[in-house]
């Protein structure tokens, strides 16, 4: 079906060569991102006289921007991924006891959650950042934390809506466990809809571990991220445009390219909605 919806289909193939790149550009161009060229420093972009690894340019060290977006790919995208597994399950175990739970039990976990997002998520990072230090471990918990009551509230929702249902019923009056019914019946059924949720969440992560690094209290060199990037490249916007565009645009890209496939996820993993995709491949026909 992913055929059927271009839009969804050009931002697949973008974020899997972004993963690939995760994956494998840092032991392939990691020593070239490193390595400093003072000759070369701030080269413009489309030059191709030092090399095809400096067609996007030099940094204010002389160092490649294509090597470095390659292998700010892979801190950039394991921060977001982590924080989003973390926040998903626990905000979906906390969720599956508060919805199928007692109204005790449920009250006690919901008034955790109200008070984790009664604090402005960016702040809390910034404060708890500051007290644990910089770096992606910091980071991906912190990040999760601020992320965990969307799953929770989405996923007790969606438990007290399909617990009643018939199929539930019976399972009950065939003598089921709690946790064959959570698991086998009611955590399938939900579980669409927390991955679409995943993977907008994912793109919005992305962007605030940008806005932590751009504000100087994210990853810190040596690493490198593409909100790093952007930051280094600030005082150099007039000079050398190119320092901030190129991690900028990778940032947008992504972040665009993730909305696009959440939407396209939404209509195929629901199945009310499937034959929007399936007319679709009709009409072409």
């Amino acid at each position: 079906m992913l055929g059927r919806d271009k839009f969804a289909l050009v931002s697949a193939v973008f974020l899997l060569v972004v993963i690939v790149c995760a994956i494998i550009g840092p032991a392939l161009l990691g020593d070239l991102a490193t390595s400093q060229n003072l000759r070369g420093r701030n080269s413009p972009p489309f030059d191709l006289s030092r090399g095809w690894i400096f067609v996007l340019g030099g940094d204010s060290l002389g160092r490649p921007m294509l090597a470095r977006l390659v292998v700010a790919a892979q801190s950039t995208m394991m921060v977001a991924a982590g924080a989003v597994a973390l926040a998903l399950s626990v905000g979906a175990l906390f969720g599956l006891i508060a919805g199928y739970m007692g109204k005790t039990v449920s009250q006690v976990i919901m008034r955790l959650a109200d008070v984790i997002m009664s604090f402005p998520s960016l702040l809390l990072a910034v404060v708890v950042l500051y007290v644990l230090g910089p770096s992606i471990p910091n980071m991906i918990l912190v990040l999760a934390i601020t992320r965990i009551p969307i799953y929770l509230r989405t996923t007790r929702a969606e438990v007290l809506e399909v617990r009643e249902r018939m199929f539930v019923q019976a399972a009950v009056v065939m003598g089921a466990s709690h946790s064959r019914i959570v698991t086998r019946h009611i955590l399938p059924v939900i579980a669409p809809t927390l991955v679409t949720i995943a993977t907008l969440d994912f793109a919005f992560v992305m962007l605030a571990e940008s806005s932590l690094s751009f504000l100087g209290i994210g990853i810190q060199p040596p690493s490198i991220t593409w909100g790093l990037m952007v930051s280094q490249g600030r005082p150099y916007l007039n000079t050398a445009w190119w320092l901030s565009f190129w991690p900028g645009l990778m940032i947008v890209l992504t972040a665009l390219s993730l909305n696009l496939l959440s939407n396209w996820m939404r209509v195929a993993l629901d199945p009310a909605q499937r034959w929007r995709l399936e007319s679709r491949k009709s009409a072409n026909d």
